[in-house]
């Protein structure tokens, strides 16, 4: 019994140490996917304010349209509404997994939408307005489950608009105008 409570002990004092560590080190690595993604973001446009505000050197939730929750420390919203970017969307801002409201209207992003977009499961608000995004809208729309709010207007998509959107069950405001867009959203659920 003896030898027992010392090998308890001693896995106590060795093994939860390291779970310790363990822990607070993926939580240093997730705030630094979300550094990483918003870093890939600063590459891939020209914006002097990104330039001059997004540094290394301060933490990511004292950057300038980034938000961090409090309970797990990671990057939450996104609001560059407005800011004067240019540029295209990375596939890496698909790495910001904890972000619920991403507002990237009224700038001059360009070029098509990275399907590793359909990673971020936890959207509420999507604003692209007033951008010049081409291409057809993105089926994987589809897959914003939690979306209440999904706004397009005012760019360059072209073609039809994806049957997916149809099965965005909390979907409140949906902006697709000014784009050259065609067809009906058909909810095939609607009763008779």
């Amino acid at each position: 019994m003896g030898n027992t409570r010392f090998i308890l002990a001693l896995i106590l004092v060795v093994v939860l140490p390291n779970f310790e560590v363990s822990c607070s080190m993926k939580s240093s690595i997730d705030i630094k996917t979300d550094q990483l993604a918003l870093l890939a973001i600063k590459a891939h446009v020209h914006s002097d304010l990104l330039t001059t505000n997004w540094s290394t050197a301060t933490s990511i939730c004292n950057w300038v349209g980034a938000a961090c929750g409090s309970r797990h420390h990671r990057v939450i919203a996104l609001d560059l509404f407005g800011v004067n970017l240019s540029g295209t969307i990375p596939p890496d801002m698909g790495n910001l997994s904890f972000v619920a409201f991403l507002d990237i209207g009224n700038n001059s992003f360009h070029g098509s939408l990275p399907i590793e977009l359909a990673n971020l499961h936890r959207l509420k608000y999507l604003i692209l307005s007033n951008n010049n995004f081409n291409g057809r809208i993105p089926s994987w729309f589809g897959s914003f489950s939690i979306t209440s709010k999904l706004e397009f207007e005012c760019n360059n998509f072209v073609g039809v608009i994806p049957s997916s959107l149809c099965f965005l069950s909390k979907l409140e405001i949906l902006s697709s105008d000014n784009n050259n867009l065609q067809g009906h959203i058909v909810d095939t659920d609607i009763k008779k």
